[in-house]
């Protein structure tokens, strides 16, 4: 401590705060209600952070999907054509020249096919959009302070929505070929909404994962066409292996990408029957969305503190 004489008056330099105290600059930051700047909050707090931002959710996916097709000219046609063009390409490939759908019917087969193209899709943009949900959004992400999980649950948002509009052709399409409104139609609700949940744990898992090795976003396109193969989107998966061991076929029936599918195509399809079906599909479907929906939501939270970051 030193003394210094002005105008006889005697000033003397005190010590800095956290030494005069006693405190080392944490215990002083905890004393005065201060917080690490991007520090992780609790999961609860996350979770009451995230819904109070739910507008901003609906309205940046509704937004994303707007400006999806703004350059081209048929705009949201696309959103509708793409998989149906998609449709149109396996049904040659695999249902005329390999005759992937024996064993039923083209007025099961038809909509069959559009459907798994249609639900598949579903999932697949929703992890392409998420893996580079982090890693192309870093200006957004380094910009503003805001739960992180907003961008992936957004872009599965926005996938749905894309569904639900592409579903209003799947109808005309079932319709067209013999299968009319049931209650089984009503099935359509829980078997949609397990997906939705199913995907948005997916993405978030994948977009923690694209945060960290953006390279990732190069290797999904290969990932998913091998699930999408190994799923039955263009084939029965029971009657493609009925001479192959039961074990495989079990597997393959029971990846979730198969169950979501099986199920909307259960509730939509007159003709496709319970028998198509995995026994216990719906605790499946529901396990599917439990598991990867709080996993991944927990798994992308316990990183947030670190994204946009390095």
């Amino acid at each position: 401590m030193s003394d210094t004489h002005l105008g006889g008056a005697v000033a003397t330099s005190a010590p800095p705060p956290a030494v005069h105290e006693g405190l080392d600059p944490a215990a002083l930051a905890a004393k005065h209600g201060l917080a690490v700047s991007g520090a992780r909050p609790g999961l609860f707090e996350y979770v009451r952070d995230l819904w109070s931002r739910r507008h901003f959710i609906l309205a940046f996916s509704s937004a994303k999907l707007a400006s999806q097709y703004s350059q081209a000219k048929l705009g949201q046609v696309w959103q509708v054509a793409t998989p149906l063009l998609n449709a149109l390409v396996y049904y040659l490939i695999f249902g005329l020249i390999l005759g992937a759908g024996r064993g039923m019917s083209e007025n099961v087969y038809i909509p069959f096919l559009v459907t798994g193209i249609f639900v598949f899709t579903f999932t697949q943009n929703s992890v392409m959009a998420g893996v580079r949900a982090i890693s192309g959004n870093l200006g957004l992400v380094r910009a503003l302070h805001f739960p992180r999980a907003t961008l992936p649950i957004s872009f599965s948002l926005q996938q749905l929505q894309q569904l639900l509009y592409s579903m209003i052709v799947l109808v005309a399409v079932a319709l067209f070929f013999g299968s009319y409104p049931s209650l089984r139609w009503l099935l359509l609700i829980p078997a949609l909404l397990l997906q939705f949940v199913f995907n948005t744990g997916l993405s978030m898992i994948v977009a923690r994962m694209g945060a960290k090795t953006p390279d990732l976003a190069q290797l999904m396109p290969f990932i998913m066409r091998t699930w999408m193969y190994a799923s039955g989107v263009m084939f029965s998966i029971s009657a493609m292996l009925a001479d192959k061991p039961a074990w495989i076929a079990k597997v393959l029936m029971y990846n979730p990408a198969a169950v979501y599918m099986d199920l909307i195509r259960y509730s939509l399809i007159e003709g496709y029957g319970a028998g198509n079906l995995p026994p216990h599909v719906w605790i499946t479907a529901l396990g599917w969305a439990l598991v990867f929906g709080i996993g991944g939501f927990v798994y992308f939270w316990k990183a947030e503190e670190v994204y946009g970051r390095g």
